[in-house]
């Protein structure tokens, strides 16, 4: 007969999903994969599909490092340096939205549903700005307690 005291791994996925969405990085990557999901309707409802590539890869980028960081898996895997792919990831991601939101915001009269995700795609660039300066600074004071000393005198 099974433990009914012992907890279940979906349970302590669960628990571990709660706790991890109401950290700053848990809400904000949670808020990038919504802002990327409402661009990817936007532009599938526009006339010109190909914009949705952007907010695909960056929605799905988002929802793994999500994933990553709420199974606490990058202290696991110590092979990648998770803060600095993070950091690339979101600044990339940032810049794509902004020249991408652009083109759209500017080359799309007559097609609403362009402009909308390009307006979208303005508020989702911000947000990647957002995260990669938060990562920025988790990277700058990590390296500040981490810094070796350059005297030579002991």
């Amino acid at each position: 007969m099974a433990d009914a005291t012992a907890a279940s791994p979906a349970a302590n996925c669960l628990e571990k999903l709660k706790s991890y969405g109401k950290t700053q990085k848990g809400v904000i990557l949670g808020a990038e994969i919504l802002i990327s999901f409402i661009i990817i309707i936007c532009y599938a409802a526009s006339m010109y599909g190909g914009y949705s590539a952007v907010a695909i890869c960056e929605m799905i980028f988002a929802m793994v490092f999500f994933g990553i960081f709420m199974m606490e898996m990058d202290k696991q895997i110590l092979v990648v340096n998770w803060l600095w792919t993070d950091l690339f990831r979101a600044g990339i991601g940032a810049l794509l939205y902004v020249i991408t939101s652009l083109i759209c915001v500017i080359g799309g009269s007559g097609d609403g549903a362009r402009i909308a995700g390009g307006v979208f795609g303005l508020i989702a660039g911000i947000l990647f700005a957002y995260d990669t300066y938060i990562i920025f600074l988790q990277v700058k004071s990590t390296r500040q307690h981490t810094a070796a000393s350059t005297d030579d005198r002991v």
